[in-house]
């Protein structure tokens, strides 16, 4: 990765010391057992907060540590060197629950539902997907009702990552009639009356991320926790999907590249042992294949961020970044897999744990079917004079 000088400066490698050091004393000695737990200690926040991980890209004015985009992107490259995306999303909660309120959310707010967040003394979490609504974000039916200086919260949130200890879910609510025009958007303390979670789900992969169906029964949350204005929620919500999309971009590369060092890793042991000083062919050209494609991977989604950390629109761009870097990660996960053989599938080991961790990110703010649509409707604005109807 010799052209990273491009992209991150010396500050952001000082970042990398930093975090790289946390994740050598605080995560990746305990990984193992967070991940037989399906857990890790709520105190990590709190280690995180103090440390500085949480605040980093935040502005200081609300605990953070300041940054930029490539701030943010160095942290969670070396918070995804523990081993487990699992911890790395748990902590990382925060960054899909917070930008709401920064962006749109009054001082007031801020002050409650942002600060203690960055300093680890608050878990926030995103509420948005339903049992009847996922990736169709304006199909959600949770209803918010105002009734005086409250509104009245009926439905229920599910597949939200911290969502069994969140304090606080910046929920999508429908405050207004079907469709994107209806959404707002609230945050929901979980001490209110009504509200209640699920035990943990028990998952696939990012084990160590606890999980939970949220309930809300008659949940009655201050006019004042309603962020911007009702039926203004769709439009910070898309907003909102493209830093979660470019963040699980450089997840996807991450485990690609985690598991492509793995396998690098096995080659040297097996040469270390005596075996043949040089794989075979097919090892080889395997390896070859499975770095090239990570090369490239790497390179398109750090150069979108550049263009995003620049102010440049990159709605299109982003959805192909993640899905390109998702299908990267399958193949590299799978591949790696198949070079330990045996080994790889044993429960517990880094690599059978990449795999399994991987599934997730081409779900996770937005399926891979969704980012096609995305890109087709971009591409469509360059065809004025075609409606998108008449193409097949």
């Amino acid at each position: 990765m010799d052209g990273l000088q491009e992209y991150f400066s010396e500050t952001h490698h000082s970042i990398r010391e930093k975090v790289r050091t946390f994740v050598d004393r605080e995560l990746r000695p305990f990984v193992e057992g967070w991940e037989d737990k399906g857990q890790f200690p709520r105190e990590l926040y709190r280690k995180a907060g103090e440390a500085g991980i949480l605040g980093i890209s935040y502005p200081e004015a609300w605990g953070g540590s300041g940054g930029d985009l490539f701030s943010k992107i160095a942290c969670v490259e070396e918070l995804m060197r523990c081993g487990s995306a699992g911890v790395v999303a748990g902590l990382g909660s925060l960054d899909i629950a917070v930008p709401p309120i920064l962006s749109s959310g009054t001082e007031e707010q801020k002050t409650r539902f942002v600060a203690p967040v960055l300093k680890g003394d608050r878990i926030a979490a995103l509420g948005i997907t339903e049992p009847g609504a996922g990736s169709h974000v304006a199909g959600i039916s949770t209803t918010a009702k105002r009734e005086g200086g409250c509104y009245r919260v009926d439905g229920g949130k599910i597949y939200i990552t911290s969502g069994c200890r969140a304090d606080q879910l910046t929920c999508a609510v429908r405050t207004g009639g079907e469709g994107y025009k209806g959404i707002s958007l609230l945050v929901i303390e979980s001490s209110t009356p009504g509200y209640s979670v699920s035990k943990p789900l028990d998952k696939m992969g990012w084990r160590a991320s606890d999980t939970a169906q949220i309930f809300l029964d008659g949940c009655r949350v201050p006019v004042e926790n309603l962020i911007d204005t009702e039926g203004q929620g769709f439009y910070i919500i898309m907003e909102n999907f493209q830093s979660e999309r470019l963040q699980l971009a450089v997840m996807a590369n991450m485990t690609a590249r985690l598991a492509l060092e793995a396998s690098l890793n096995l080659v040297r042991e097996r040469e270390s042992l005596g075996r043949s000083g040089r794989p075979p062919q097919w090892l080889r050209e395997k390896l070859a294949d499975m770095a090239t494609l990570l090369e490239a991977s790497t390179e398109f989604v750090y150069r979108v961020a550049a263009r995003i950390n620049a102010g440049v629109n990159q709605v299109k761009e982003i959805s192909m970044a993640k899905n390109f870097a998702c299908t990267v990660s399958d193949k590299v996960t799978a591949e790696a897999l198949e070079i330990h053989g045996h080994q790889g599938a044993l429960a517990g080991t880094l690599v059978e744990r990449l795999f399994r961790d991987n599934r997730i990110l081409s779900i996770g703010g937005g399926t891979q079917e969704i980012m096609k649509e995305v890109i087709w409707k971009c591409l469509g604005n360059l065809l004025p004079q075609i409606s998108l109807g008449e193409i097949d």
